[in-house]
């Protein structure tokens, strides 16, 4: 290699165990702020899931800091457009289902997350309306009944 030039290697997805934490954690990043609880509520969703309960502390920070890479550098769209095809069919839906509860985490839904699931839905091949659906039940479990 020539003094100053330099070649950058690309990150890609290969499986769905990546798909599927990329997209949850392009859910909490998408409104530009990482915030603990919503770091809290993305270890939670993922660490009772196969494969990622079986994962060590280490293996699983490296993938996310491999995710985080691809984040950093690219956005959150390329990265949920790299996750998107490795997923299947309920995979996706599931997938969908996580980006609405971590978006939720916060307790607070910005216009950046509701664009975020919109454009999420499209990628992954999901209607508006079972979306909608989504949202509902998920709000339904956010909400804090007893204490209205």
């Amino acid at each position: 290699m020539a003094i100053g030039s330099s070649t950058q290697t690309r990150v890609s997805l290969s499986t769905p165990a990546e798909a599927f934490a990329a997209i949850a954690l392009a859910a909490i990043a998408c409104d530009g702020e990482l915030t603990a609880v919503e770091a809290r509520g993305l270890r939670q969703q993922l660490e009772y899931r196969q494969p990622f309960c079986q994962l060590s502390h280490s293996a699983m920070g490296d993938l996310l800091d491999r995710l985080l890479g691809i984040l950093r550098s690219e956005g959150w769209p390329a990265l949920v457009g790299q996750a998107a095809p490795l997923l299947s069919p309920s995979q996706r839906q599931t997938a969908l289902a996580v980006a609405v509860q971590l978006t939720l985490a916060d307790e607070v839904k910005s216009s950046d997350e509701r664009s975020f699931l919109k454009t999420l839905a499209q990628q992954l091949e999901i209607t508006t309306e079972r979306l909608a659906q989504i949202e509902e039940v998920i709000g339904l479990l956010h909400r804090d009944s007893l204490a209205e």
